[in-house]
């Protein structure tokens, strides 16, 4: 697996490490996926390090959250082109090679926030709601060739992102989420495993929610 990041090579080699420790292979592949040149120099490190590609998770994400009357033009295209670009860049790059093996899986990370849209968030939520429109063309471009795109649309997780809101507002989250409770990492990463897995090989252009049932 290979383990992209622009920031923080400290936190690649974490994850590249766990990764071994458990029996499995990966590397830490650096580069900021919004600049297409940099993109496609990860994909290549990938193919040859293994020699092949099979799966290409696209998660790199970022946010700059302000209010639409507040929002810097920078903040609007920092977060298209990290959230968005980027997927469609790394997608471009590994898709001759998945139609060339005539199979494979691609993965987009969107949001319900694409799905439903949220305040202060006009940029993130127009990225994530682009990533269910690139899901969908994507995928009926290359169906035929036994590739599948989908894409994830988690909702309120418990990561650091969750976890630094008070407990205000994370009561006022809470309820609006009919099971009551945040989401774990666990939940989005099983649905990642389904998605990757043969049993979904008749899955392609679908958006798959994990949000407790917040926008059912």
């Amino acid at each position: 697996m290979g383990v992209n990041y622009h920031a923080s090579s400290e936190a690649a080699t974490k994850v590249v490490d766990s990764i071994i420790k458990a029996g499995g292979d990966a590397i830490p592949v650096g580069g900021d996926v919004s600049k297409a040149d940099l993109a496609e120099a990860a994909i290549k490190q990938v193919i040859d390090h293994w020699g092949n590609i099979d799966i290409l998770i696209n998660n790199a994400g970022i946010n700059r959250d302000r209010l639409l009357i507040r929002m810097k033009p920078e903040d609007f295209d920092d977060v298209i082109n990290v959230n968005l670009r980027g997927a469609f860049l790394c997608t471009r790059y590994v898709m001759p090679h998945l139609i060339r093996q005539r199979s494979g899986r691609v993965i987009n990370m969107s949001s319900v926030v694409g799905l439903s849209g949220n305040p202060g968030q006009a940029n993130y939520a127009a990225a994530k709601a682009g990533l269910v429109g690139l899901t969908k063309a994507v995928a009926r471009e290359v169906a035929s060739r036994n590739v599948t795109v989908n894409a994830l649309a988690p909702g309120y997780i418990t990561t650091a992102m969750v976890e630094e809101l008070s407990e205000e507002t994370q009561a006022k989250i809470l309820a609006t989420i009919p099971m009551g409770r945040f989401g774990a990492p666990e939940d989005v990463a099983e649905a990642v495993v389904f998605l990757c897995s043969d049993g979904a090989s008749y899955i392609t252009g679908q958006v798959l929610t994990i949000d407790g049932g917040m926008i059912a």
